[in-house]
Parts: structure tokens; C-alpha cells; sequence
């Protein structure tokens, strides 16, 4: 267990966007979600001295974002690892706030892609063994894990169909997520090949959105108007870049970064009460599943049949509906703090876990090249 554990807390969230936002850019959004943290825990954008910003379409996000904000943090950092950069963006906050390097960290992302043009924005190198074969940047290498678990483990198109399934049922619960109509197994296994084996329900959405977390340290936390949420342990680990130097397509580097993280934080799969995952597509949460250590590999699909990760089933994950019903504005790994936190404070209606005061994330960056766990906790758990 690490000194770190406990030692800084989340204290504000704030969403904005969420969906369809026309008429906004993305530090537009980011802006809003903000000053809805900040709001959320009684502070202003005047005592933020810690910034924590990545984008796919700002070169120097952080810069620019202080700059709009009008701001001079203390302590600043961008780095762009893909959708797993604000978890990442968790455990540097921490690391600077026990350093004494800043005092008040926001970390914020924003994005109107849907109505900027409605295609998915990514940044990305040149593929130079995949470029040939034409692939879809990222889904092609998304297909491929698909593919070969579904090879070596027999896990089936309806398994991962269940995936999406669940993710939607708990869509219906969250007025904010976007799409909420009915969905069923068949609706997901008849729809539209993207790239085999994956259809279009397998994919995560196009929309816009923004989000934004405020942490500061435990002490002070406890001052402020929320519930403070700590963080309990985080880790990060990387793997490869492009999918064709990928040591394995069936185990991510999920599977170093979980237990670390839990080391940290003191804690077992066994402990946890809610689990938000980065489901881009539906092959991620099963592999997630597996390398976090809730099922043996090869077991996910198997997993998570029958609603055992729906409302209702024995594991809720990615309860506000996840990246495939609810938001992904081309990267959604600060969403699945913001649903987290919300869950441990126990301000989630119809879609609240009951009792929850444990918490793990899991943030995906590149086609499974990043990877970024931590472990959230009530005041109960220090």
C-alpha cells in the first residue's frame, strides 16, 4: 500500500456538451465544463494553479487552454497519450499536489466533433506495415483483437453484442447520455460490418463534449461543499503504438497497469463496487475484464452474457452508458472519472449503485497502446 493512498481527492466534476453542441469549439466546451467543476466545489477559475489538458486538435492544449481560461498555472502539463491521458492526468495532479507544486489542479477536456463535421478526429502517425492493406484508423486494429479472441477463445459475436447491450440499458437510465432507445443482442449482431468482426453497435459514438475534474489535496478536501472522492492508487503502462507491434492481441498492458494500481490503493478485484471501463468498442471491455483480473483470460465474453455487467447484474459497468450510449467526443477517459465520482457521492438516481464506495477506472489511449488504472474511494475507505 502506498503513502500516496488517500493523500489527494477529487472535489468538483463538471459536464457540459454532452451529445450535440453546435456553435461551440472545443475550448468553448472545455471552458463550460470548468466552471462547472470549479462551481461544483465552491471554487473559482482565479485559484486554479495546476492545469492538466490533452486534445486532438489543439497542438499545445495546455497552453491554449490557459491562455482562454485566463489563467498562469504553477504547474501545467499536456501530454497526449490518447483517451487514457486524464486518468494519467489523475496521478500526475496527485504527484504534483503532494509535491507542493500546485494547489488547485483542473484537468479538462473538450471537443465538438460531431458538429465540426461528425467523423471521428484522431492524430496519427503514419502506419507503415499496416498503410498497405488500407485500414480504418483506429477501428482496423480494434478488429483485429476482436478477431483473434474470438479465434482463440471461441468468444462469439453475441458476446460482444452483450457488451453494447449493457452499456445501453444503462443509457436509458442517464437522461444526459445520448443515445437511450432500445437495443437488443440481435439489433447488434445484424447491423452493419465496419471492419469483421465489428459492426457499427460494436463502435463507440461520434459526439461532442466535455468534462472536467478538480483535485486537490486530502486535507483541504475535506472543507469543501461535495463529498470528497480519494484517490486510492493509479498506474499507468504502454505497450506499443501501432497495433502491428503489439506483443499480443488478446492481453493489453491492462494487465500490468490494474494490479499496481490495486497494490496502491490496498484493494482486490473483490473490493470494488462500480467499474468504468474505456469502451470504444465493444472487444475492449471484455479484454479489460480479463486484464484487470475479474475474469480469466479467455473468459470475458462468457462474462458478461446473460447481464452480468447491466443494471441489475452482479458487476455495474460503465454505468452512465459508456462510451458506446452515452459520450465519446473523440477521447472519453476524464467521462469515466466525472461517472465515478458521481457514483461514490451517491447522487445518481435511477442508475445509482447502491451502496458503492469503491470505485475503478480504466482509460484506453491509441488502438490499445496506453493503458491507465485507478482505484477511487469514499471517506470509509481511508
Amino acid at each position: 500500500m502506498s503513502v500516496l493512498r488517500g493523500k489527494t481527492a477529487v472535489v468538483g466534476v463538471g459536464t457540459a456538451g454532452i451529445g450535440y453542441a453546435p456553435g461551440f469549439n472545443s475550448l468553448e466546451l472545455m471552458a463550460q465544463a470548468s466552471h462547472e467543476a470549479l462551481a461544483d466545489c465552491g471554487l473559482t477559475m482565479a485559484d486554479v494553479d495546476g492545469l492538466f489538458v490533452s486534445s486532438v486538435t489543439n497542438a499545445m492544449p495546455t497552453v491554449s487552454a490557459a491562455e482562454y481560461f485566463g489563467i498562469h498555472p504553477r504547474h501545467a502539463a499536456g501530454t497526449f497519450i490518447g483517451g487514457s491521458a486524464f486518468v494519467a492526468g489523475a496521478l500526475d495532479a496527485m504527484l504534483a499536489l503532494e509535491a507542493g507544486l500546485c494547489d488547485v489542479a483542473l484537468i479538462a477536456y473538450g471537443s465538438n466533433q460531431r458538429s465540426a463535421g461528425g467523423k471521428l478526429q484522431v492524430i496519427s502517425e503514419q502506419q507503415p506495415y499496416e498503410k498497405d492493406y488500407l485500414p480504418q484508423y483506429p477501428l482496423s486494429s480494434y478488429a483485429l483483437t476482436a478477431a483473434r479472441h474470438m479465434h482463440e477463445y471461441g468468444t462469439t459475436r453475441e458476446q460482444m453484442a452483450a457488451v453494447a447491450v449493457a452499456a445501453r440499458q444503462w443509457a436509458q437510465l442517464n437522461p444526459d447520455a445520448f443515445r437511450r432507445d432500445p437495443l437488443t443482442i440481435e439489433d447488434v449482431v445484424s447491423a452493419p460490418i465496419m471492419a469483421p468482426p465489428l459492426g457499427t453497435k460494436d463502435c463507440c459514438l461520434v459526439t461532442d463534449g466535455a468534462a472536467a475534474v478538480v483535485m486537490v489535496r486530502a486535507d483541504r478536501a475535506k472543507d469543501m461543499p461535495r463529498k470528497p472522492v480519494y484517490l486510492l492508487g493509479a498506474a499507468a503502462a504502454y505497450s506499443h503504438r501501432q497495433i502491428a507491434q503489439a506483443a499480443s492481441l488478446t492481453r493489453t498492458a491492462a494487465a500490468d497497469s490494474g494490479p499496481r494500481a490495486l497494490a496502491m490503493a490496498g484493494l482486490g478485484v473483490g473490493d470494488v463496487d462500480v467499474v468504468q471501463l474505456y469502451d470504444a468498442f465493444t472487444i475492449n471491455t471484455i479484454l479489460f475484464l480479463e486484464d484487470l483480473g475479474f475474469c480469466p483470460k479467455g473468459e470475458g465474453g462468457r462474462f458478461v452474457e446473460n447481464g452480468r455487467i447491466a443494471p441489475g447484474g452482479a458487476l455495474p459497468v460503465n454505468t452512465n452508458g459508456g462510451g458506446l450510449s452515452c459520450v465519446h467526443p473523440g477521447m472519453y477517459g476524464l467521462f469515466l472519472i466525472v461517472e465515478a465520482v458521481e457514483q461514490l457521492r451517491g447522487q445518481l438516481g435511477d442508475r445509482q449503485v447502491k451502496g458503492a464506495e469503491t470505485a475503478l477506472i480504466h482509460g484506453n489511449g491509441g488502438v490499445f497502446s496506453t493503458q491507465v488504472t485507478a482505484l477511487l474511494g469514499t471517506e470509509a475507505t481511508l
